[in-house]
């Protein structure tokens, strides 16, 4: 193959460098490729649970690596681990160490063992939680595992790098943004490009004309299910066509490249970096005739469906093979004549194909002593104990054979050890001796351990932690000055906007007519439509625009019209956002803050209450529920404080309503984690949230002309909910608890009676059965009657209230019905 140029890169570089850099890049992906093939057999023989590697990947990641810049942005999945190893940010060792998910965030940087094996990020934080400077490094967001998943994420990341070059007021941030010039690069299946987060995101993102490229592994399968069952035309480049910018029309530059062609996938990724990252020009890259050496995953064998003239294809295309085939014959004619080649002849080769395997397993082997060893040390120092302990015990003979059985395992967990510890100290529950107090402290050594390995991190555990901020109440000028309430909160955002230049606040109808509820009128004209702007309808790519630029260290705001409309972004809030901290062992943060609207809503699709799937599934995430929008503010104001994620739900049916505007908006903050007492009495404790507790207030004045005074909660957050237990110091007093809220049975209202009753142990001063009030199990009916008979209202909590009396006293209150 006589070539008369060097087809690499732009710039002039020499033969040698150019047969470095390519013998290195092959180096690599053996390196790669071992690992892959070592994984596997990790995961069969029992070693690791789960493995999905990123074998027949490996050439098109080297060329996107040599495009990749510091400063830029990785949002990716599982096959990519070339690229990782390719740009410095992944050993072997380390692959391993994931693999085998070892706790230490030393020996797997990645999530410290908190994730399967190929779910890949690099660190933003330092161990303050404060950032490191994003400029200097090569940058990976976490992985998820959820197809597409990874998609929204994307949109935000390469919209920082817009807003970083085009808006003035955060062109000194210099730790996250070289005027805007960092590229965010995605990476994806070509199967999982069905998913509507795909389409979704790459519209968007045309829409925005925003530095992405997307890259796109085909490999013509999903699991087992080929191409003509995934993608219309069996080609993604083919139906996205429509999205190729032209002379008229902004859009995509779109290219199709095989997945084995060393020399093309170098240039076009080049081309593609420089389109987006000099244009801010969305590029898709669509990779073709790329393989899976082993298949989907360990879950299988990609024999059961592919046929034997796919296999051998598969065999023959193999971009490690064919990137093999061009290096030996390659052959560069001089100007003098010589002839000048990669390597000698194939042992060249054979010889690196050797010693990367030979690294391969070294790195596999200390991996593994590495995470063992570890294990192992706790292992002896507890048999030791349980030696002790059983010499003292009159159960010495079970206790030895359960001794004798840990001692024996080769390849203990730590599993193996606390268990059986914990079924020794059964043995013992009737003995008393130095040696039980020995074991008992150990059992708590270790649990406490395992907290911190496997349950730390869930929100900021740093000075940052949003709930260190205090309280600073609103003050108030002398003549009373009473508002429609929609007038606290634009006023408030005013004041957040030129207090903290990094807050974007954006969504549907949230730029140019300051949203539906008129909370941002005004603000678009006054800041900018950089700061205040609309988006499409598109929830999932809201709160992902929001989750990549608050990983960029900007500040946004995103708004969700609906609290319903959340339910289309939970999967990315619960899966992405939510676990974003703890899956990176507090190395990575979204400081993102969701702004809705919902409660006492009429119609199924607008009811506004799905608090319980909300709580359920977002730990990780503040959950804010303000009875009015004075309270509102003050969380956006507390929140911006910290640097935890918070989702603010404010009360629709509240915007028009009246309040005292107070005189320090932007600076005064509502607790998070904190009651408040609205209204104290002695006969029964109600703790309720949201606009609820308007008719709850209504309630109580019908109450106590009968005589019964109830004392009234606002729970305000319910995630976290009630850190200084205030609600059972008010049911010592009352000794009778109900909680009323808009959700359906078994949700919000479920869960906190579950935080009082067990948390709190409130159980212990009740003389009546604690009772809730909820919504009926059916979704809220239309109309004003539809909402009456479908959530609680001011009579149901009446009767609720005056039926637990009457149990508790029937003389007194005698029986309604």
């Amino acid at each position: 193959m006589l070539q008369k140029t060097i087809p690499l890169n732009k710039q002039e570089i020499t033969f040698n460098d150019f047969k470095k850099e390519v013998l290195s890049d092959y180096r690599i992906a053996r390196i790669s490729r071992e690992c892959s093939l070592l994984g596997r057999r990790e995961v069969l023989t029992g070693k690791a649970k789960f493995g999905i590697f990123g074998d027949g990947k490996e050439v098109p990641q080297l060329a996107w690596a040599k495009a990749f810049n510091k400063g830029d942005f990785r949002s990716g999945y599982y096959r990519d681990q070339t690229f990782m190893m390719a740009i410095g940010e992944l050993t072997a060792q380390q692959f391993f160490a994931g693999l085998y998910a070892h706790t230490d965030i030393d020996a797997d940087p990645m999530s410290a063992g908190r994730q399967m094996g190929g779910h890949f990020a690099t660190h933003s934080l330092h161990d303050d939680g404060s950032w490191k400077d994003l400029t200097k490094q090569y940058n990976s967001s976490s992985d998820i595992s959820p197809t597409a998943g990874q998609m929204p994420r994307l949109l935000g990341l390469a919209q920082a790098s817009k807003v970083y070059r085009n808006e003035k007021s955060v062109q000194g941030k210099n730790k996250f943004s070289n005027k805007g010039n960092e590229v965010a690069w995605g990476t994806i299946g070509n199967a999982s490009t069905s998913e509507g987060l795909f389409f979704e995101t790459i519209n968007a993102a045309g829409v925005l004309q925003v530095p992405m490229v997307m890259s796109v592994w085909d490999d013509e399968y999903g699991i087992s299910v080929h191409a003509k069952h995934q993608t219309t035309k069996e080609s993604i480049s083919e139906i996205l066509k429509g999205f190729q910018r032209d002379e008229k029309n902004k859009g995509y530059e779109i290219f199709v490249i095989n997945g084995w062609d060393y020399v093309q996938l170098m240039d076009v990724y080049q081309k593609a970096a420089k389109i987006a990252r000099e244009e801010h020009v969305p590029v898709l890259i669509h990779v073709k005739e790329l393989t899976q050496p082993q298949g989907h995953s360990t879950s299988g064998s990609h024999e059961r469906y592919k046929d034997k003239e796919r296999l051998q294809w598969e065999k023959d295309h193999d971009c490690i093979t064919k990137f093999r085939e061009w290096i030996l014959e390659f052959e560069l004619e001089t100007e003098n004549g010589d002839i000048l080649r990669f390597v000698d002849g194939e042992e060249d080769l054979i010889a690196i194909d050797r010693e990367a395997k030979k690294e391969v397993t070294n790195a596999k082997r200390n991996a593994w002593n590495a995470f063992l060893n570890e294990i192992k040390s706790e292992l002896i120092k507890a048999t030791d104990l349980l030696k002790r302990v059983a010499v003292k015990s009159k159960n010495e003979n079970f206790i030895n054979k359960y001794t004798n059985d840990l001692s024996t395992i080769s390849e203990p967990t730590r599993k193996d050890v606390l268990s059986t510890v914990k079924k020794c100290l059964w043995y013992l529950k009737d003995e008393e001796f130095s040696e039980k107090i020995e074991l008992q402290n150990f059992i708590k050594s270790t649990q406490k351990n395992a907290q911190n390995r496997y349950s730390t991190h869930l929100l900021s555990e740093t000075a940052l932690s949003t709930s260190k901020v205090l309280e600073k109440k609103p003050t108030y000028a002398q003549e009373k000055n009473m508002v429609d309430a929609r007038i606290i909160m634009r006023d408030n955002f005013d004041a957040i906007l030129n207090k903290h230049k990094d807050v974007l606040i954006f969504g549907e109808d949230a730029g140019f007519i300051g949203d539906v509820n008129q909370g941002l009128e005004g603000l678009q004209e006054k800041f900018g439509d950089i700061r205040i702007f609309d988006t499409g309808i598109r929830e999932a790519t809201i709160l992902g625009q929001g989750i990549g630029m608050a990983m960029r260290g900007l500040r946004p705001i995103a708004e969700i019209q609906y609290l319903d409309y959340l339910l289309y972004a939970l999967q990315i809030m619960s899966d992405d956002l939510a676990t974003l901290r703890y899956r990176t062992f507090g190395k990575q943060k979204a400081p993102l803050i969701i702004r809705t609207r919902g409660h006492r809503l009429e119609g199924i699709w607008h009811a506004g209450s799905p608090m319980g799937g909300i709580i359920n599934n977002l730990r990780g995430i503040h959950v804010l529920v303000p009875r009015n929008m004075t309270k509102a503010a003050g969380f956006y104001n507390t929140l911006l404080e910290g640097d935890d994620p918070g989702l603010v739900i404010e009360c629709l049916n509240g915007y028009r309503l009246k309040e005292e505007l107070p005189t320090n908006l932007g600076e005064y903050k509502t607790p998070i984690g904190v009651v408040e007492t609205i209204k104290e009495g002695t006969d029964i404790t109600i703790v309720s949230y949201g606009s609820t507790l308007r008719i709850v207030e209504e309630a109580a004045k019908d109450l106590l002309q009968v005589g019964i005074d109830v004392e009234i909660i606002d729970a305000q957050s319910l995630l976290p909910f009630d850190s200084n237990h205030d609600c059972v110091k008010s049911v010592m007093k009352t000794n009778k608890l109900l909680v009323v809220d808009e959700d359906v049975p078994g949700g919000a209202s479920a869960y906190l009676l579950q935080e009082i009753l067990e948390n709190q142990n409130g159980y212990e001063y009740l003389d009546s059965k604690p009772s809730t009030l909820t919504a009926k199990s059916h979704r809220t009916a239309y109309g004003t009657d539809g909402d009456y008979f479908s959530k609680p209202s001011a009579e149901d909590i009446f009767e609720k209230v005056y039926g637990i009396m009457h149990e508790f006293n029937p003389q007194k209150f005698k029986s309604l019905y």
